[in-house]
């Protein structure tokens, strides 16, 4: 027996080198937000849970994006990569 798959998708980057005020992970590629991408892909996985760590724009990110399984999790201080992916783990 497996265990079920969780994703962890990072999405509360500032995207400053886009020089945008636009979340990095709403930035439109092939017509779809970029975010949507990969929570398709993590879907097609087979991903029981969508942990999705929001910040930066966390409440346009979350308007822009919707389904079940979704858990929002939100890094209040950036603090790096590591620190955000902590912040899923519970």
């Amino acid at each position: 027996m497996t265990a079920p798959l969780h994703v962890v998708i990072l999405a509360a980057g500032q995207g400053s080198r886009m020089k945008s005020r636009l979340p990095k992970v709403l930035h439109v590629i092939a017509g779809t937000p970029m975010v949507h991408h990969v929570m398709a892909t993590a879907r097609k996985l087979g991903a029981e849970g969508l942990h999705l760590v929001i910040g930066h724009g966390g409440d346009q990110v979350q308007s822009a994006t919707s389904g079940d399984g979704i858990h929002w999790v939100w890094q209040r201080e950036q603090l790096g990569t590591g620190h955000a992916v902590a912040q899923a783990l519970p």
